[in-house]
């Protein structure tokens, strides 16, 4: 009898406690694939660091209207067959939207993910992505890889051409310096030639720089030739410094612009002064930055992988945030209109944000918009120039607002 009576307490202590306790009521399960070993690891590892502390965030700090995160996370080593695997693995793991990468195996994956209908939030930027009738289920939350390059391109030209000494003699001379076979780096040439073009540049010949290259010594010989007055640049920061510390030593004379996953914390401790002046967009803060909700990105980062000093954090963490928020706020939309599928997540989720700021604008990212026909985020991009080892704004040049026409009509999906 005293053990009946002490087993019926215990049952009515667990009763009350399940009654009264703040648990979460249901996991949603999230994939990610990264580049932590490949050949974009340079910038990738800091990304996946991100992704892991933001989503950290945001269990500790309510889930998804109280349902907890179970993020699961894959390295694909930058090789698309690994990506496509490990993106299969995840499906059968029950992941409702993925967090992926790169721009070749993001864009290989494009028409599976639209026929899985699986939410596929990436960190490339690339306007092939932005088609809803082609890649419905791709999102980001930047302005894509070609409307940063025309800013970015626009800028140089209104801030730094003036004062050349040929200004007002002679057209401005452009080159473009990529890995020919990357989708992610030859993704905007298309559209900074076009604005290059636009703008009135004298355009070279394009010089072939491998992602992992560390001697670039005949391509900038052949850039000599021409000799351009501003180069673009779109690799990730390994082979960029690399070129930058060639150009510098061989006195090529340009200025650089970069792509976004070359320009970063780390260019200047590698190319020194040869990166001095050198311009890329910036669609959120940089690490170093404590405006906004930086404070608790770097809470969260030391808290979380504190195996890594908060000095060697990039501006990717910052970005990986961002891309976790975005779709942290379009899970939250979609589960409050209890559709938390695939679709749900799309429409009733990406597609009813309408001049959204992530975090209230936090991250120091542009508000974005989402609609059926049109999935480029914004048009809003600001452009940076590295001075004396500081991230220095140069302007922000609105695409959309400047050239409404060839934005709505001409500039979508390339």
């Amino acid at each position: 009898m005293r053990i009946r009576n002490v087993f019926i307490i215990l049952c009515a202590v667990v009763f009350l406690f399940g009654l009264s306790a703040p648990v979460m009521a249901k996991v949603i399960k999230i994939g990610g694939l990264t580049d932590c070993t490949g050949a974009t690891s340079d910038v990738g590892k800091d990304y996946a660091l991100g992704l892991s502390d933001a989503w950290h965030y945001v269990n500790d700090t309510g889930g998804i209207n109280g349902k907890e995160v179970k993020y699961t996370w894959f390295d694909y080593g930058y090789r698309i067959p690994e990506a496509l695997t490990k993106y299969k693995l995840l499906k059968r793991m029950g992941v409702i939207a993925i967090e992926g990468w790169g721009t070749g195996d993001t864009e290989a994956l494009s028409a599976t993910v639209f026929k899985d209908k699986l939410p596929y939030v990436s960190a490339s930027f690339s306007a092939h992505l932005n088609n809803p009738k082609k890649s419905a289920y791709n999102l980001f939350f930047a302005p894509d890889y070609s409307t940063q390059a025309r800013a970015n391109l626009t800028a140089w030209f209104e801030a730094k051409w003036p004062k050349h000494k040929d200004y007002g003699k002679r057209a401005p001379k452009f080159a473009c310096v990529y890995n020919f076979a990357s989708p992610y780096a030859s993704a905007p040439i298309k559209a900074i030639k076009d604005q290059a073009k636009m703008l009135g540049f004298e355009i070279g010949e394009d010089q072939d720089v491998a992602l992992t290259a560390i001697d670039t010594k005949s391509q900038i010989m052949a850039l000599k030739k021409f000799s351009p007055d501003v180069c673009w640049h779109g690799n990730t920061t390994m082979a960029v410094s690399a070129t930058m510390r060639d150009a510098y030593a061989l006195e090529l004379g340009a200025d650089w612009l970069v792509n976004y996953w070359g320009f970063d914390e780390n260019l200047p401790r590698l190319a020194r002064e040869a990166a001095e002046g050198a311009m890329c967009a910036g669609p959120s803060y940089f690490f170093g930055s404590d405006e906004g909700i930086m404070k608790t990105v770097k809470e969260f980062a030391k808290k979380y992988t504190p195996g890594v000093p908060l000095e060697k954090r990039l501006k990717f963490t910052v970005t990986a945030w961002s891309n976790v928020l975005l779709l942290r706020e379009a899970l939250i939309r979609a589960d409050k209109a209890g559709d938390l599928s695939g679709p749900g997540i799309l429409q009733k989720g990406f597609e009813t944000m309408r001049d959204f700021a992530i975090a209230d604008g936090g991250l120091g990212t542009s508000p974005v918009t989402y609609t059926s026909t049109d999935h480029r985020s914004t048009g809003i991009v600001p452009v940076f120039e590295l001075v004396g080892g500081k991230f220095n704004h140069v302007k922000t040049i609105d695409v959309k607002g400047r050239w409404p026409e060839k934005w709505a009509s001409e500039w979508f999906g390339w």
